[in-house]
């Protein structure tokens, strides 16, 4: 019989669902929409600001992880705990939980990644730094592929570390991040 998710050690999950890259694919941007559509069907509007596509994958032309990135970003602190809530009862599962932030995905399961994989973050309107990068990667393509670049070196190294291939990845979007927020200030205010 096999292990329940919740019941793998940290180790085994990274075996089951390793770093994959693919090149870009156009049906991301259709996968996400439907799913913001689902998305929008469980969450009442007074709770949430705003529902966004992050990631690679809302990157054009750059490798990423099959994965669609979705941004949800709450009026309060208890819209981001009754948020979370909601999509638990309509099939995400909890990943992990800070003060200010929850990450669910939908797309696990004890024999590995399903056809469509869909990590949503929660969390407090304003707290949206990915917004920011996304737009300067797709501004600045010569950024984009550096930055994809970086990622295809990082898989091959930690391909079943996510922990390691995302610290490697977190100067070059933090340096990116604050050039593209000089660059957008006020872009994204709600």
């Amino acid at each position: 019989m096999r292990k329940q998710l919740n019941e793998m050690t940290l180790e085994e999950l990274w075996q089951l669902f390793p770093i994959m890259l693919v090149p870009h694919r156009d049906c991301w941007a259709q996968w996400y929409t439907k799913e913001e559509k689902q998305l929008w069907h469980l969450l009442p509007e007074t709770e949430v600001l705003r529902i966004s596509h992050i990631g690679s994958t809302a990157v054009p032309a750059i490798w990423a992880k099959p994965i669609i990135d979705i941004l949800v970003e709450t009026v309060n602190q208890s819209a981001l705990r009754s948020v979370a809530k909601k999509l638990e009862n309509g099939g995400y599962l909890r990943m992990s939980e800070e003060q200010n932030r929850i990450s669910m995905n939908k797309g696990y399961t004890a024999e590995g990644f399903a056809a469509h994989v869909f990590h949503v973050h929660i969390r407090l309107g304003g707290d949206h730094d990915e917004l920011y990068f996304r737009d300067y990667l797709a501004a600045c393509p010569d950024v984009a592929k550096e930055y994809e670049t970086l990622k295809r070196k990082l898989w091959k190294l930690f391909e079943h570390n996510r922990d390691a291939y995302t610290q490697g990845k977190t100067e070059f979007v933090r340096q990116y991040t604050r050039i593209a927020k000089q660059q957008y200030l006020g872009r994204y205010t709600i």
